[in-house]
């Protein structure tokens, strides 16, 4: 076994929780964190001599792992719509508390913006060289996502009575 290999087990064994737990809050489903932190791993493992020598290998790790669940999203969502209905159907029975459920209702890239932002407490600048787009569309789509997510004065009283 080679050096690096030692260096690149030891890097997997001390951060693959916070990678999976990462994974989780992008994905919102365990299958799919495992599958993006295997896939990051993977990557990571065939430049692994030039990224360890660098500040922060994770941070690597973590931009493969946010470009390719949006890569992901994309993919899916260039199925073709049909008008017939499935024979069976399944239904997630995770409980992942009222905040969860409201920002699975936003658009993944919306999402995968607040999370980065307020999650991993990152800054404008960085979540858009992640994600591959200007500051201002973070600002943008950080806007529209907290915008979606406000309570509405109307809703409130529509509860009330």
């Amino acid at each position: 076994m080679r050096l690096g290999d030692v260096e690149f087990e030891d890097f997997v064994r001390a951060r693959g929780t916070a990678l999976l737990r990462y994974g989780y809050v992008l994905s919102g489903n365990a299958d799919d964190a495992a599958d993006l932190v295997q896939e990051a791993l993977l990557k990571l493992s065939g430049a692994w001599r030039r990224v360890r020598n660098k500040d922060n290998p994770e941070s690597y790790v973590r931009t493969i792992m946010a470009r390719q669940h949006i890569s992901w999203w994309r993919r899916r969502h260039r199925e073709h719509v049909t008008d017939e209905v499935p024979e069976g159907s399944y239904t997630d029975d995770h409980s992942f508390g009222e905040l969860w459920k409201e920002l699975a209702t936003l658009p993944r890239k919306q999402r995968v913006v607040l999370v980065l932002r307020y999650y991993e407490d990152l800054p404008d600048k960085e979540i858009a060289e992640i994600l591959g787009i200007s500051r201002g569309t973070v600002r943008s789509q950080a806007f529209h996502a907290l915008n979606a997510l406000r309570v509405k004065p109307s809703v409130l009283e529509r509860e009330r009575t």
